[in-house]
């Protein structure tokens, strides 16, 4: 989805961000440092995040790995919504948030972006968002950090198919491959939402 990117950072910091079109949902490019013997890069630091205002604090890191076609969402938290840095760190993804926050003028938008080892680039999506991810490459791995664990008993989704939401995903010359799961979820207007936006105590 197309959208206006604003540009931040400064010389001293290993980061730059630009803000999407979809308040509070960011890119942000790491440094990287590379030679003759390979490459070094941050993926996160507390300190350098917060001069860019990025205040989050991070409980849990996941990693997944995935054949090319794998689709996986939307998926969020109905209670204690998980903010997620995402991040591919081998093969290709075509990365989806979707604003669940009723109160949002964007509400029921998404944006994607493609994530790579290449590219480097990664996704921070705040808590009342959806979030899924289609993999371009086979044995594509992909890492998150989150805002609050898992919890199960709070797990949703919507169809990654909506029409009401609309979201273009990339002709990869097959089916997309599905769990059970997510072939069975609802659409945004019969979806239970958040019930609030509250973190863990």
């Amino acid at each position: 989805m197309d959208c206006n990117l604003e540009r931040y950072g400064n010389a001293m910091n290993n980061f730059t961000i630009e803000h999407t079109y979809i308040k509070d949902l960011i890119i942000i490019k790491p440094k990287v440092f590379g030679d003759h013997r390979g490459f070094f890069m941050e993926f996160y630091n507390k300190e350098s995040f917060a001069e860019l205002g990025l205040n989050m604090e991070f409980v849990q890191d996941n990693h997944s790995k995935s054949k090319k076609g794998v689709l996986r969402g939307i998926h969020f938290q109905t209670e204690y919504p998980q903010g997620k840095l995402v991040r591919v760190i081998k093969g290709r993804v075509y990365d989806v948030a979707v604003d669940l926050r009723k109160e949002s003028s964007t509400f029921g938008k998404w944006f994607g972006i493609e994530l790579s080892e290449e590219n480097k680039l990664m996704l921070y999506i705040p808590e009342g968002f959806g979030h899924a991810f289609l993999t371009l490459e086979d044995d594509t791995e992909f890492m998150y950090k989150t805002t609050n664990v898992y919890h199960p008993e709070y797990d949703a989704g919507i169809i990654y198919n909506d029409e009401d939401i609309g979201i273009e995903w990339p002709d990869i010359g097959s089916d997309f491959i599905l769990s059970e799961k997510d072939k069975k979820l609802p659409r945004l207007k019969d979806a239970v939402l958040f019930k609030s936006l509250r973190s863990e105590p």
